[in-house]
Order: structure tokens, then sequence, then C-alpha cells
């Protein structure tokens, strides 16, 4: 009986009735002759009231309601919801499904609503894109039915208290994955780059064809088969590619709800993925004022794992990096020629000549690429039209804030250390066409 009050519900329209029949007791006092017709009105709502209660809790019908889900949802990507309604009734129904979403979201008005058919299935989605890693947790979903007469409602609750971890950025990895492997990157803007030299490890011999090099012929075969054979070749595999993220706080800047670290983090599993494919290894490191998570270059398929594992921890704290000691770990445990990809954040160029000659040493032993984001709500800055002496001083600023970025630029290549300075939406592709760019030169 006490879970019989807990899922009774009265619609709008069920008090709204008993509000009219009430006006006609009011008005019976001044009009005896609607005595009769309110008496008939309060016996007829409470008939179909009664009717209503039966076919809802009396007639054998339920409903069952589910979440449809990924196991982890993917950090700032938009992650299908789908809710599913089967409707066991011998009548059709009309449903609101209330799902409690995780308070991250801050979503308090979704509702999905919608008629069922007897013995049928309801199936709609909805889309959430978390901004932050961690632990989410989901409450319960609540279905609330009604009946063809829509005055009395049902309440059903199911899935309560599901919790779902939020990871790096899998669904992204898996798009570049996928056009990776049908050799389609150029669809996302990853351009193609004219080799320079030759590739030094061989692949298999072919055909030759028109435009292809003809010092790679190989008379042997070509011998052998009466055709002009040739070589061909491919990039050199087993290199090492390291990732290094700054997690200082330069890296909690927020574009679009999420910060730069976890954008960073999400370029990060991309790469990896992307150079494992390559037959490539791939390593991390995060660090700030200590190091906090070292994991030496593998090509094993296992790697991927690890790196999503690392990545899933970690977190941006409030203080400066310390290169002194990055410098330390990359000499001491990178015993081979690498690719140093260095994602952080410096907004001044006096920022970056503290750290100078730490990127400079690092640049000496390995291939250094330093990744840094450009400020793009200084954009509207810029292209304002200022009327006011303060304004006009906010844009000398922002101008100024601009420039610095540039001079960074200016100053890394007199350095001969590599750069990108990039929006954060478009990090991930400019650091995939650094890596190919650079696989494609034979620097690494």
């Amino acid at each position: 009986m006490k879970s019989f009050y807990k899922q009774l519900f009265f619609s709008p329209i069920t008090y709204i009735l008993l509000c009219v029949v009430m006006g006609l007791f009011a008005f019976s006092y001044l009009f005896p002759q609607l005595l009769l017709a309110a008496k008939a009105s309060i016996g007829m709502w409470l008939l179909i009231v009664g009717l209503d209660v039966f076919l809802m809790f009396a007639t054998g019908g339920k409903v069952l309601g589910r979440r449809e889900m990924a196991d982890k949802l993917s950090n700032g990507d938009e992650n299908e919801i789908t809710i599913v309604v089967e409707n066991d009734f011998r009548f059709k129904i009309s449903v609101e499904v209330f799902d409690e979403i995780p308070e991250q979201f801050q979503i308090r008005d979704l509702v999905i609503s919608g008629d069922v058919d007897p013995y049928q299935t309801l199936s709609k989605s909805y889309h959430l894109r978390p901004v932050e890693r961690g632990e989410y947790e989901f409450g319960a979903l609540n279905v609330i039915v009604s009946s063809p007469l829509k005055l009395v409602k049902r309440r059903y609750s199911f899935d309560q208290g599901f919790k779902v971890p939020v990871y790096p950025s899998y669904l992204q990895m898996r798009t570049y994955q996928l056009m990776a492997i049908s050799n389609r990157l150029t669809d996302v803007g990853v351009k193609k780059i004219r080799r320079l030299g030759q590739a030094s490890e061989f692949e298999q011999i072919k055909q030759y064809v028109r435009g292809d090099d003809f010092r790679t012929i190989n008379w042997k075969a070509t011998a052998r088969t009466g055709k002009l054979m040739a070589n061909q070749y491919m990039d050199e595999r087993s290199q090492q590619v390291f990732c290094l993220v700054d997690k200082s706080r330069t890296m909690k800047m927020p574009f679009e709800g999420m910060a730069l670290l976890d954008y960073a983090i999400n370029a990060s599993l991309v790469l990896s993925n992307i150079a494992l494919f390559k037959h490539d290894r791939a390593g991390l490191i995060t660090f700030s004022k200590h190091i906090d998570s070292f994991l030496p270059a593998s090509g094993r398929p296992i790697q991927m794992n690890h790196i999503m594992e690392h990545l899933y921890r970690q977190e941006t704290n409030y203080q400066e990096s310390d290169y002194a000691k990055l410098y330390a770990v990359v000499k001491r445990q990178l015993n081979q020629r690498s690719l140093l990809l260095l994602f952080t954040n410096f907004e001044s160029v006096s920022s970056l000549r503290r750290q100078l000659p730490y990127l400079q040493k690092m640049a000496k032993l390995h291939m250094l690429v330093v990744i840094f984001f450009e400020n793009t709500e200084l954009k509207d800055l810029l292209s304002s039209h200022p009327e006011k002496l303060e304004d006009i001083y906010i844009k000398a600023t922002g101008e100024q804030f601009a420039f610095e970025k540039q001079q960074i630029v200016r100053e890394l290549n007199q350095h001969g250390i590599s750069s990108i300075l990039t929006p954060p939406e478009h990090l991930t592709v400019n650091t995939l066409n650094k890596y190919l760019e650079l696989k494609s030169r034979a620097i690494i």
C-alpha cells in the first residue's frame, strides 16, 4: 500500500475537473437547481478517476525502462544516451521520462515524452558533453505513465545510482584511427606532406609506374619478370614518440568549458594511437612541480590501455612547472633519439625565456616540438572598434598579448626549436600534421 501511494499521481486535468465540480457546489447555494448537477458531476469524477486508477494499477500491465549507453563517457565529445521504454499494457500509454543526469552537467529540464502502443517500445536519445574527467553518477530513471484517460499517472523508477567514468576522448581517437586505416586523414584537415629524400625501410617490389624514382628500379627483378620493377620503401618504424604534458596553472585556462589540460590530454591520446598505428613506440610524461608520471615508450597493443589509464588520472594543479626536473628525466630515461611533443602554454616571452635553457638542452638530444595555445578570446576584442578611452587601453593590451604569442614562436625558431601555435579546437589536427610532416621528412 505504501508503494501504491508513492507511485500514484494526479494530472493537472484531474485537479481542473475537481475545481469545476467544486464551483458547481459553490454556485448551488445561489442557484439550488445546480445541486443535482453538482452531485452528478462529483460522482462522475470519482467514477472516471477510479476507472483510470484501475487501468493503471489493477490490469496487470507494467512498464520497463532502461538507459543504453557506453560503459564510459568520452571527454569533450557528444556522448549518446538512449532511453528505452517498453509498454506491457494492453492499451496505448503516454510516457514522460525524467532522467536524473549527473550534477556536473547542471541539466534539470530534460524531459523525454511520447506515446507507446500496446506491447511496443519507445526509443529516444539525447547527448551529453562532459568537460571534466572523473566519475559521474546518474540517478534514477523516472518514467511517468498515463492511460488514454490521462487523469492518473503512475511512476516507475529504474537504474538507481549508476556511476560511469569519463575518460579522455576515446571517440576522437577511434575516429582518427578509422581515417588512418582508410587513408582518409585529409578529410579532417590532416595534410599530405611532400616527401624529401627517401625512406630507408624496404617494404615490397612493385611494377614501376610513371612518377616513381628511377633510382629504385630493381634490375634483377626486372630481368626475371620481363617488366620494369621497382623497390618500394616505407617510413622507418619503431621510433619513440613521447607526449610531454604540462599540468601547471597555465593549463587550467578554460576554452568552451574545458581546460587546456584536457585538450592536451585528448590530443596526446589520439597522437599516441596514430603513432602505434604507424608502428612507432608511444610514451608519456606528465609533469608540473614534480614528474607525476612516466610511461616508457612501447609498441605493444596494450600500450594504449596504459596511456589511457595514465591520462585519466591526471589533474591540474596551481604550481609552476619545473623544466629542470623534466630535462633530467628526459636525459636519464630516454636513451634513444625521440620525438618529444611538449604540450604547454606560454603567455609571455619572459616566461618562455625562463625555461628556454632546458628546452635547448632537450632539443639537442631529441626532436622537440613545443605546442602552445592561442588565446581565441582575443579575436573578438581585436576586431572591435573602441569608442571610449578605456576600450582603447583594453584593445591595446589584447594586441600586446597576441604579439607576445607570435614573438614566442619567433624566439623558439631562432633557437632551432619547432613549435605549434594553435587554437584549442584545432590542437589534435595540427599536432597530427606536425607528426606526419616530421615522419615524412625523416627528421625523426
